[in-house]
């Protein structure tokens, strides 16, 4: 592993324990047994630490998304997304803390990007929704948008009292039961 990996995952870590404004320079050195001076050897600053842990989480949970097979069912697709987006959090939790904690840091052009990012992922799972709403798996007055801010309401979160290395597909499993059960079956009339 190069310095700057080993840079990369011990200030995934530390930006996950403290923040990113609790975290000072002088503990990324520390945390690699350098002199502080050196760090600028490998970076220019926090902010590119910053930005690639970003990155990395975004990578990560698309990368959970692309695994998915475009031929299964929609109800099939959204519990494996599920159950991707949280092996995500509980193998990489550090990278997932700061994904999902932390984005607001980044300075205004690094953040915009890793905002697109987000958006994108966001979109990818409306669009989850809306594909087995619209093949008839869904309810048919299914708002897409709630049931998507819902998935990742729960899911984005899972980081605050998930435990590294957790077992997640009985998890996924569950949620996914929870909330596609009360959106299967046709509108009922008001």
């Amino acid at each position: 592993m190069s310095k700057r990996e080993e840079l990369a995952r011990e200030a995934a870590r530390l930006f996950a324990e403290k923040g990113y404004h609790g975290t000072s320079i002088g503990a990324l050195a520390d945390a690699i047994g350098v002199q502080k001076g050196s760090l600028y050897a490998h970076i220019e600053g926090k902010q590119d630490l910053l930005f690639e842990t970003m990155r990395q989480g975004a990578e990560a949970f698309h990368g959970a998304l692309d695994a998915i097979p475009e031929e299964l069912p929609p109800t099939e697709k959204i519990r494996l997304a599920l159950r991707g987006h949280l092996r995500v959090v509980a193998e990489q939790l550090e990278l997932a803390t700061v994904f999902v904690a932390e984005w607001k840091y980044l300075d205004e052009e690094r953040r915009d990007q890793i905002v697109a990012e987000r958006r994108r992922y966001e979109e990818r799972v409306r669009a989850l929704f809306r594909e087995g709403r619209e093949l008839g798996s869904l309810r048919s007055d299914l708002d897409e948008n709630a049931a998507a801010l819902l998935f990742l309401s729960a899911a984005n979160w899972a980081f605050t009292w998930l435990r590294a290395g957790a077992d997640t597909d009985a998890l996924a499993d569950a949620f996914y039961a929870l909330l596609v059960d009360g959106m299967r079956g046709y509108s009922t009339p008001a």
